[in-house]
């Protein structure tokens, strides 16, 4: 199972870059990940190189725990299917920002006070009181509240990724803070087509 959604979610990624994305076998889509996992962001850094990390960490943990309830409770197959490829990438890309700090000697501080994110060009997309409603959805309004809750918390992703590209120094930040813009722009206008659907 987890080896077919790595399949999805490498295929996921590159919908960004391919109109016709080749069949990737789940073997080779395993070691694509972990080569990409296995990246350093050497070189000079700076604070905005450190924060942009950081709150990314903690966007995408709350992600996380969205991403599990709509592998868990989504109707339709193509969102449930959605959900656990952009999971696979998000965990990875989690533990990939951690390793860059650690190697910083830098904290991946959890960032839990929202306003800071809009102290800093980003708005958070969530918040408990979503987070419970949706818990409680089930059915189509669980697929509708999923939806929405998700595009919104992408956007904010692609705020602070592109924030990043006039502030951040690191290359391999810059690089990574880029896959980010274009992967979940591509993930937007599918939950677009999906949430019409």
């Amino acid at each position: 199972m987890r080896r077919a959604l790595i399949a999805l979610a490498v295929l996921f990624s590159l919908a960004a870059c391919t109109k016709s994305p080749a069949v990737i076998p789940p073997l080779e889509a395993s070691q694509g990940i972990a080569q990409a996992d296995a990246v350093t962001a050497a070189g000079p850094h700076n604070e905005f190189d450190v924060m942009f990390l950081q709150m990314m960490i903690a966007h995408q943990q709350q992600g996380l725990q969205m991403l599990k309830l709509g592998q868990q409770k989504a109707v339709r197959e193509e969102v449930v299917d959605l959900a656990g490829a952009i999971d696979v990438v998000e965990a990875e890309e989690v533990r990939s920002m951690q390793r860059w700090l650690q190697a910083w000697n830098v904290p991946a501080a959890e960032i839990t006070d929202p306003a800071l994110h809009a102290a800093h060009g980003g708005r958070p997309a969530t918040g408990p009181e979503e987070i419970q409603a949706l818990q409680d959805a089930t059915g189509a309004d669980f697929e509708t509240k999923f939806l929405n809750l998700l595009i919104a918390h992408q956007h904010n992703a692609v705020e602070l990724a592109q924030q990043l590209a006039t502030t951040g120094q690191n290359g391999t930040v810059q690089q990574f803070a880029e896959r980010v813009r274009l992967s979940r722009t591509q993930q937007i206008k599918q939950m677009l087509t999906l949430a019409a659907g």
